[in-house]
């Protein structure tokens, strides 16, 4: 049976760089709380000023340090664990997400039900899934397995003995830094539940194809950083995703310069061999497809069917990204993907 733990107990870290008015919706869902503090990473727009004329203590990253969202939420937690050491709980949240009136109640009661728990999060959803394809395709993204889960998201609330115990996310990674520290925590054995309720409400306001690229050749860069770091203890999903991008980049481009050469060869047998790749390629769309029709309807399936096959060659793009610089020792800027 779930009961509440004391609100004054849970704190929480905001972070954001050029959110707008995201953000103002953002830090009014959680301005009913004592405890919380809003990171900022080199914002233009006001943010910080719009932060503290809400009442949120604010954190000015180092313009001087690279950017990342594992630094900003490291610096939001030493912060408001210095403010208000008695805090058994953070909730992270990203800064173009809303949190529900009811979460922080409902999550502290999944933590009290077991005490190994160290990550508890709902379900983020879309603002606008109706808007477009890609909005479409990110809240069915955040519909993820209920129960214990190997990962979390930005937004979850967080055991403060458990994040201590591990030091918290790795600043250094650009991406992919809640798998990578949920990889470390599960090691130390503890728990990540996902309980399925509403928590947030997200706003990833993509309306054009180069969005949706960068923001999957992020994905790519960043699982290809998380294999390389943790080499032989790395999640097997992750080499999953890195094999199944490779391998339908592969077949994709086979596909194309097979419709090429059915175009331009006289031959039947040659034609033929020439479009399998192709056919093959059909084939999983429309598999892909028919796996989202009944909850999504055959247009937005099919659209989705395609935005997956796209950012399957994005995150090839992100790998072999990842590929050069780790071989030249540079090191990557933040892959943004929001106009």
């Amino acid at each position: 049976m779930r009961e509440p733990m004391n609100e004054a107990s849970i704190g929480v870290v905001v972070i954001g760089r050029n959110e707008g008015e995201r953000l103002r919706a953002c830090l009014a869902s959680v301005a009913s709380v004592a405890g919380r503090i809003y990171v900022d990473s080199g914002s233009t727009d006001g943010s910080t000023a719009l932060a503290r004329t809400l009442g949120f203590n604010v954190v000015d990253l180092d313009t001087k340090q690279p950017f990342t969202a594992a630094r900003a939420r490291n610096a939001g937690m030493a912060a408001l664990l210095h403010d208000h050491p008695q805090l058994d709980f953070i909730q992270t949240v990203d800064g173009d997400c809303v949190i529900d009136s009811e979460w922080l109640a409902v999550a502290s009661a999944d933590m009290a039900v077991d005490a190994r728990r160290a990550v508890v999060f709902g379900r983020r959803r879309e603002r606008r899934p109706e808007a477009n394809a890609y909005h479409a395709a990110c809240d069915d993204e955040w519909n993820v397995p209920l129960g214990e889960v190997k990962s979390c998201g930005g937004d979850a609330l967080l055991r403060v003995t458990a994040i201590r115990e591990v030091g918290g996310y790795d600043d250094s990674l650009i991406a992919g830094e809640e798998p990578e520290m949920c990889l470390r925590l599960r090691e130390r054995g503890w728990r990540i539940w996902s309980n399925g309720e509403e928590m947030t409400l997200h706003d990833v306001a993509i309306t054009l194809m180069k969005q949706w690229w960068h923001r999957s050749r992020r994905t790519g860069y960043a699982f290809a950083e998380l294999v390389d770091l943790h080499k032989s203890n790395a999640d097997p999903s992750w080499r999953r995703l890195l094999r199944s991008s490779l391998g339908w980049t592969a077949i994709n481009t086979l596909a194309l310069t097979g419709i090429l050469v059915a175009i331009f060869e006289d031959g039947t047998a040659i034609k033929a061999a020439a479009l399998v790749p192709a056919i093959i390629s059909a084939i999983q769309l429309l598999r892909m497809a028919n796996s989202k029709r009944h909850s999504m309807g055959w247009i937005r399936s099919g659209q989705w069917s395609a935005l997956m096959m796209i950012a399957k060659l994005a995150q090839t793009a992100g790998w072999l990204r990842y590929k050069q610089q780790s071989n030249t020792g540079a090191r990557s800027a933040l892959i943004e993907y929001k106009t």
